[in-house]
């Protein structure tokens, strides 16, 4: 395939020194993109699809790109401005299948450029770092860190804009090693990462340093089976380092240093204990083919224990930064210590000391660039980007650790007005620059602090506190209940205080946050409430009226409330099968604030009442729940996967009701006649196989790994059964600790039930059908002759819902999997496209 790519883009113009920008998500299609690129003999420029649009047309502008590779859905997205020549490796294939397969003959030498990776840049824009082939090959091949064979499996974690992934993807490829791919969703989960580290059978693994203390802090001995274990970017804590030691540590641990500038890696250091009383881990020696000087002001060596900065020569170095002749100059330095022209050094910015046994000692930086999570970051970029704000008069950044081990960037800024609002400049950042660079808190201050010389003081910026967040007045507890959830919300988020009507999600929380909170509540109060509960009082004031109600088990609704607020009619949302409706989160924030959004959740999820077990009924008591809220229409519907179908449903009953129905919006799922749950039918199966079958379609659902021991199983009691697919869940994250097994019942239950019904609609649907369909679809291995009916209609573009329609399907495609296409980093694009489906139907307002 990459072959195939390469043939085509020499068609297009692509020869050694033109770049081609590649964005695509982690995948194969991304591999194939990058080979093709490097086998045409262009360099690739990657661009990171959740970066914002503006700034990925600054990079394709600077870099001068001529070809773009990237998917339809992210074209639509990200590069509608963009007039050049565009590869879509999904939509385009059938057109580049059309060329050969066999190898290209490659004019490319070694110092011809690979890769163009953008970083942070001091002056408000990124700057582009131009690495060769020599140094990708000088990073991975006879080097003395590692010695990578082809036995080896290596994790890809980074994204392809991040140069860490120059180590994994060509340290794996081109030692003929494996490449396993790890998501970013799993790979932030501790207890699903070290899952997947065990079943790949990863041998390599690197992890920034912030990575690797959340994983040790969580679960130290992930790591038993790994062979090397890298990680740097930042400052570690020794405290992490010697509890993965102490708990199974890998064959080899490396800490590793290395700016963008001289490819990834340029010193490493082999970790065999941690000596008592130590506040650092050295940065070691160089790697092959590297030099590290550690100078003074006068480009002189310093002696041992002494500070100097750090420069670094061989061929590891970029030839420079792209289009910027002035600042490759100043930075790219002719080597003091060789006669050589070609010989230069890198100056660094980095403070750094020799050890008396020849290791480096890495002290921090001499400007006010830092490294958060990995990611280099120019302060001044984001200051530049504040000030451009017509109500910011100065703004300054700076990155805290009032917390050992959280680092955040926080924004100080005098206002021209005081009506300027957190809210307001945290919109503006998401608009310019990628999401790390965020600020975590953003403090207004009259004015900035000054040294005598009338520097800014940053010393003396104050550390920001919960009022950060908070637009209103602090509340405090004023009841045991809210004083009670007031100490678990500042342990689970570590803000203090928490004010009992700030709301949970925009003073940090977020889904995986929202399970751990839920988990200290019910130990708290030994009261199981679902996570859906934290939409319907996703503040302390709100969450204690419910868990001081007595009545509390009797007020349960299928109707949740995920935001209740804005002035346009209100969407609802059907969960799909099981009925978890947490999964909007994403989706509703993106809608907007003026946009009111309700979730739809099964009966039988407490474990009390029984699930219904007909669509028609389903649908007919969600009608009645969402009249509560809108007794008349025109109604918004939507629904994901099994709960398309109820949507679908829905809007037939209201139309027989006389309502008016604007929208049905069925979110990845297929007609009816195709529907999935006909592939299992649990009439002549036992109580153990059928337990098997509903945990593994669970798992297929959330994307983790349940087959359960038919074996196992067989042997246990109803109850122990129960027990042991509840651990299950709650290893993989699914529920969390210490879930009552009632609800994992109730659950089981909804699944069950959910995956048995067979529907038929009465009727066809007067208007068009809105369809967003996921890019990815899994491939299909098996067919017999009872599901062939289902897997034709993978051929139908509209799945199947033109026959239940009278007008044609409006279809959209949207990034991700059927479950990924709700997570955070593809939801963008869905609620954009439904947001524009639902401008066009609100009716006018009497304005």
């Amino acid at each position: 395939r990459a072959n195939q790519l390469a043939h085509h883009l020499q068609t297009l113009g692509v020869e050694p020194e033109v770049l081609v920008g590649i964005c695509v998500e982690r995948s194969i299609e991304m591999v194939v993109g990058l080979l093709g690129v490097l086998k045409a003999g262009g360099a690739y420029v990657p661009l990171d699809p959740d970066y914002p649009q503006e700034r990925l047309a600054l990079m394709l502008e600077d870099a001068s790109v001529s070809v773009l590779l990237t998917k339809k859905a992210t074209l639509a997205e990200k590069f509608s401005q963009y007039s050049k020549q565009i590869v879509c490796l999904d939509f385009d294939w059938e057109k580049i299948t059309q060329h050969s397969q066999e190898k290209l003959v490659s004019r490319v030498m070694l110092d011809n450029l690979a890769y163009v990776i953008y970083t942070s840049g001091s002056t408000g824009k990124p700057k582009g770092v131009a690495v060769t082939h020599k140094a990708v090959n000088r990073l991975v091949i006879n080097t003395n860190y590692i010695n990578l064979k082809p036995k080896d499996v290596v994790a890809q974690i980074s994204n392809s804009s991040f140069d860490a992934a120059t180590f994994e993807i060509w340290g794996a490829l081109l030692n003929g090693a494996k490449l396993v791919v790890i998501t970013k969703d799993v790979a932030l989960s501790p207890l699903d990462f070290a899952v997947q580290l065990s079943e790949q059978g990863i041998t390599v693994l690197f992890l920034t340093t912030a990575l690797f203390n959340l994983l040790a802090s969580v679960v130290p001995s992930a790591f038993d089976s790994v062979q090397h274990l890298l990680f740097g970017g930042e400052a570690v804590d020794p405290k992490s380092v010697k509890k993965v030691l102490k708990n199974g540590s890998p064959k080899k641990l490396l800490h590793v240093y290395g700016p963008t500038e001289s490819t990834t890696f340029t010193t490493w250091y082999l970790i065999q204990d941690v000596p008592q009383g130590a506040t650092t881990i050295p940065i070691g020696c160089p790697i092959a083919n590297t030099q590290v000087y550690v100078l003074d002001s006068r480009l002189q060596l310093v002696p041992v224990g002494v500070p100097g900065e750090i420069y670094i020569g061989g061929d590891g170095l970029a030839r420079g930064y792209l289009n910027q002749p002035e600042l490759t100059a100043d930075k790219f330095i002719p080597n003091p210590f060789d006669n050589s022209k070609s010989k230069r050094l890198y100056k660094t910015g980095d403070l750094a000391r020799y050890l008396s046994d020849g290791n480096i000692e890495y002290l921090g930086r001499i400007d006010n660039q830092v490294k958060i999570r990995g990611f280099r970051i120019e302060l001044g970029e984001i200051e530049s980007v504040l000030q451009t704000h017509p109500q910011v008069q100065q703004a300054v950044v700076i990155a805290r650790e009032d917390v050992p081990g959280n680092k955040e960037l926080v924004a100080y800024i005098v206002a021209k007005e005081n009506s300027l609002t957190s809210k307001q400049l945290r919109e503006l950042i998401q608009k310019r620059l990628p999401e790390y660079m965020l600020p975590s808190a953003f403090v207004l201050l009259g004015i900035l602090p000054l040294t005598p010389n009338g520097k800014v003081d940053r010393k003396a910026l104050p550390a920001p506190d919960a009022e950060r967040q908070r637009e209103g007045e602090y509340i405090a507890p004023r009841t045991a209940i809210e004083q009670q959830l007031t100490k678990i919300w500042s342990e689970v988020l570590n803000v203090f205080p928490v004010g009992i009507t700030d709301n949970f999600f925009e003073i940090g929380g977020h889904s995986l946050l929202a399970v751990r909170l839920m988990a200290q509540i019910q130990k708290n109060f030994q009261q199981n409430l679902p996570l859906a509960t934290l939409f319907q009082g996703s503040t302390i004031e709100q969450l204690a009226i419910i868990l001081g109600s007595p009545s509390y088990k009797k007020i349960w609704s299928p109707l949740v409330p995920i935001q209740p607020n804005g002035s346009l009619l209100p969407f609802f949302c059907v969960a799909g099968a099981g009925g978890n409706v947490l999964y909007f989160y994403h989706l509703a924030r993106c809608l907007g604030t003026e946009q009111p959004f309700y979730g739809l959740q099964a009966q039988g999820l407490d474990g009390e009442t029984k699930p219904l077990e007909s669509i028609e009924d389903i649908a007919s008591q969600y009608i009645k729940a969402i009249q509560t809220v809108q007794p008349v229409g025109p109604y918004f519907l939507g629904g994901h996967s099994f709960g398309g179908q109820v949507a679908f449903e829905m809007a037939q009953q209201l139309l027989r009701l006389g309502h008016e129905v604007a929208i049905v919006a069925i979110l990845d799922t297929f007609a009816p006649f195709a529907n999935l749950n006909r592939k299992y039918s649990y009439s002549d199966w036992d109580s153990t196989k059928c337990l098997c079958k509903i945990t593994e379609v669970i798992g297929m659902l959330y994307e983790k790994n349940l087959q359960l021991s038919e074996e196992v199983l067989a042997f246990l009691s109803p109850e122990e059964q129960l027990n042991y697919v509840k651990q299950h869940l709650e290893v993989v994250g699914v529920l969390p600790p210490q879930t009552d097994i009632k609800i994992v019942r109730g659950l089981l239950q909804v699944f069950q039930t959910q995956c048995q019904i067979y529907y038929v609609p009465q009727n066809t649907y007067p208007t068009s059908i809105t369809l967003f369909r996921a890019s990815e679809v899994s491939e299909v291995s098996e067919v017999d002759s009872s599901e062939r009916s289902f897997y034709s209609v993978l051929q139908d573009e509209a799945w199947g819902w033109n026959q239940f329609s009278n007008a044609p399907v409006e279809i959209y495609t949207v990034p991700g999997n059927h479950i990924s296409m709700m997570a955070e980093s593809n939801v963008k694009v869905l609620a954009q496209k439904l947001q524009k489906c639902i401008e066009k139907k609100q009716p006018p307002t009497n304005s």
